[in-house]
């Protein structure tokens, strides 16, 4: 823990502010601290990466804008428009970089979910919201976190994390859709960038108090986030509040047109809101994080009904993939497979399913991580029947083929599935991990590094070729795609290492070779950048105060 008063060498002048602004960060984190509140996991490593950032900030002078950018909170982050008033702040290839820092960030500190099928699935249903909202410019990420939290959060350069609990506990598709729909809003508005406009018109202690309080008081609890800001000027909080709820304001309205655009239920937002308040006040101890970040009230829930009448009700079925998606998520959030197995043999016993199909996937994916394969078989074979082409099934039954010693059946059916439905990514990492199995490394090298290319920063996409290359020989991929892997995990300098030893080996093909020598340029370019900067890379974009 960092004292109160740094003993180690200040820069001078405005600097020196930053550092002041810091330690009054640092003190208002350690405050935090000691309050008696029960934290999940979450919300203990995010005071615990803020008390980092904060002693980061005091040693190396940097601004108390890269706590906000690089902070993995809830906060609301934007892409600028061409011609926004944001862009003095910001240019576009800035919060590119940002938004690669933050994915660092995140991937150091939370458990993204990598799977091929369930991240596939998010990215569909992202996809289909951005291309039916005419403001979305830039490019999007959709990224799944395995915590079963609640919540949903944006990030710089167009980065959306969805908790694995909030799939769970949407009820329907349009109301994760809803979420979804409400954090792209956050991004397309430019609340972050227009947030730091506000902030600029006040004083820099004042500003400090309350991003203080904004990161953490949203991810400890209400009270512990209102101690931190109890000496601040009331006119200001007032501002920053007033301010904050305009912008959940706006991401709703244009969340719910984006909604009702991409064919799902416009009073979707509106009933989510009003479930998880109702849930709230029963079990008042236990609010949900989503509601934390995103503060519900009877009048906003009544400003979402209004404006989804406007579209008019409209009943859409959940598709397959949703349904076998929240299947997948509730049998991973067991810790023992023996307790997943019993909740779905007591759901199917009792008739307790919304889509008995995916319930059965769910058992099939219970039983096969109890390594009852034979049983797994039997449900995989009966899931199958019923729908051949589902990408989950044909996964699900290979790799139960796999487990019971039929490789080759297995391999047969992944290569005519890939070749049928080649644009499914999954099935070509499934038909990968076949050819790995079936000791053909090589080919399952080349298949997984074409997918890579068109899906990078995949950590689990990474593992596996460096798998595949280690068994068919091939040491300069093998130090290639862990840099990769490293990389993708925010940790620069280990990747940037490794990257070199790829280079250093004998016999690597021109044509890679020079590919690592470019991917390599551009890392120790980020990474000089980020120390000359100190961690910050829009240092030389500061706030319109300074």
């Amino acid at each position: 823990m960092c004292s109160g008063s740094a003993t180690e060498t200040k820069p001078a002048g405005r600097e020196q502010l930053y550092v002041d602004e810091a330690l009054d960060g640092l003190r208002t984190a350690r405050a935090l601290r000691n309050y008696k509140v029960r934290m999940t996991s979450h919300q203990t490593m995010m005071i615990r990466m803020f008390i980092g950032r904060c002693r980061r900030l005091a040693l190396g002078g940097l601004t108390l804008l890269a706590v906000v950018s690089t902070s993995v909170s809830a906060d609301a982050y934007s892409l600028p428009d061409m011609g926004s008033s944001s862009d003095s702040m910001m240019t576009r290839s800035a919060e590119a970089r940002l938004g690669k820092l933050f994915m660092r960030s995140v991937r150091s500190a939370l458990p993204v979910m990598d799977d091929p099928l369930a991240t596939s699935y998010i990215e569909s249903l992202g996809t289909a919201l951005v291309e039916s909202d005419r403001t979305a410019g830039g490019s999007f990420t959709f990224f799944l976190i395995d915590e079963p939290v609640v919540n949903a959060f944006a990030g710089p350069g167009g980065y959306i994390g969805i908790y694995a609990g909030l799939i769970l506990a949407a009820q329907t598709e349009s109301e994760l859709a809803a979420v979804m729909a409400h954090e792209i809003a956050h991004v397309t508005q430019r609340h972050l960038m227009r947030s730091f406009e506000d902030q600029s018109k006040l004083s820099l202690p004042t500003t400090a108090l309350l991003i203080a309080a904004a990161i953490l008081g949203a991810q400890v609890s209400p009270d512990a986030g209102m101690a931190a800001i109890a000496g601040v000027q009331a006119a200001a909080l007032q501002r920053q509040i007033n301010f904050t709820r305009d912008n959940e304001k706006e991401a709703d309205r244009i969340g719910i047109q984006t909604l009702a655009g991409a064919g799902h239920d416009p009073f979707a937002m509106a009933g989510f809101f009003e479930r998880l308040a109702k849930a709230t006040r029963v079990y008042e101890s236990s609010a949900p994080e989503f509601l934390r970040t995103h503060p519900v009230t009877a009048d906003r829930i009544a400003d979402s009904l209004g404006r989804a009448e406007g579209f008019g009700a409209r009943q859409r079925a959940d598709s397959l993939r949703f349904q076998l998606t929240r299947a997948k998520l509730r049998e991973r959030s067991y810790r023992r497979a023996e307790q997943s197995v019993a909740h779905f043999e007591d759901t199917l016993g009792g008739g307790r399913f919304r889509e008995e199909i995916a319930e059965r996937y769910g058992y099939a994916l219970a039983l096969q991580r109890a390594r009852r394969f034979t049983d797994a078989k039997r449900e995989s074979d009966t899931l199958i029947a019923a729908h051949p082409s589902q990408a989950e099934f044909i996964v699900l039954d290979a790799e139960l083929d796999l487990a019971l010693g039929k490789g080759t059946e297995a391999l047969a059916h992944l290569k005519q599935a890939v070749s049928l439905f080649p644009s499914q990514w999954p099935l070509r990492v499934a038909y990968a991990d076949a050819l790995m199995s079936a000791g053909e490394p090589a080919r399952a090298l080349d298949e997984l590094k074409a997918v890579a290319r068109v899906r990078p920063a995949n950590a689990l996409l990474y593992e596996m070729i460096v798998q595949a290359a280690t068994k068919a020989g091939d040491q300069a991929d093998v130090d290639r795609y862990r840099a990769e892997k490293l990389y993708v995990e925010g940790d620069l300098e280990p990747a940037i290492r490794q990257l070199e030893m790829a280079l250093r080996r004998r016999n690597v093909p021109y044509h890679d070779a020079a590919q690592i020598q470019v991917r390599l340029d551009a890392w120790r370019e980020e990474g000089r950048e980020e120390k000359k900067r100190g961690g910050n890379p829009l240092r030389a974009a500061p706030l319109s105060a300074r």
